[in-house]
């Protein structure tokens, strides 16, 4: 599929000054929008989801963008998908470190026209346990928008996770945007914005073979 991530513009800025060149999927950071307040929303005081679902539809793409929500004072990194001029749902971060944001309930598979996409939010990327939940469902590729600038950490933690459970992952960090294949090797890279490129997306299975203590079954006799 053809892949935008957009590492710098807001999501409004994107749609303003964007050419006309088409992409499957469209992801943005969490960069150049406020809060975003549920309730707010609701009452039609603010749109910046129906802004997104304005997009996708526009483009006739998956468009996966970063927010920090705001739930009657409870607020979370959080990351919303639109597909077609729908919002197919929201994603919270599951893990808060040192307790600066509140923490989501369950990760979760977008069903898109691309394949099930699974969204990692943010911090979530240093947890194995939430890209092994993602692939246990079944996604087909994996994107996760991050919050600040990339380092040595993240790259490591991508590539390792796509290496461990066999997934592509598609990354979008302040002023930057990778992709990694499931040998985790880095595919693409880039610190341009907007950017345009290919991702791949590719099922891998492997017959794994252990051998451990415990599991005693005892043989029941025939009656």
């Amino acid at each position: 599929m053809k892949v935008c991530c957009v590492s710098k513009e807001s999501p409004r800025a994107f749609a303003k000054k964007a050419t006309g060149e088409q992409a499957d999927l469209f992801v943005f950071g969490f960069q150049g929008v406020e809060a975003v307040s549920y309730e707010r929303e609701l009452k039609g005081e603010t749109g910046y989801f129906e802004e997104l679902a304005r997009l996708s539809k526009e483009r006739n793409a998956v468009v996966v963008c970063g927010f920090v929500t705001d739930t009657r004072g409870l607020k979370r990194k959080s990351v919303l998908v639109a597909e077609n001029g729908r919002i197919l749902g929201v994603s919270d971060m599951l893990n808060v470190i040192d307790g600066e944001w509140n923490a989501g309930a369950c990760a979760r598979v977008f069903e898109t026209k691309k394949g099930k996409m699974g969204v990692i939010v943010a911090e979530d990327l240093y947890f194995f346990e939430v890209v092994k939940a993602l692939c246990l469902a079944g996604c087909d590729f994996i994107v996760c928008p991050f919050g600040q600038g990339a380092g040595a950490i993240e790259l490591v933690m991508l590539r390792a996770n796509a290496f461990s459970f066999g997934v592509p992952i598609l990354f979008c960090a302040k002023g930057y945007a990778v992709s990694v294949g499931v040998s985790g090797e880095v595919e693409f890279s880039s610190p341009k914005s907007p950017v345009y490129f290919p991702f791949e997306t590719l099922k891998t299975y492997h017959l794994i073979e252990t051998r451990q203590r415990g599991f005693s079954k005892s043989l029941k006799k025939e009656y």
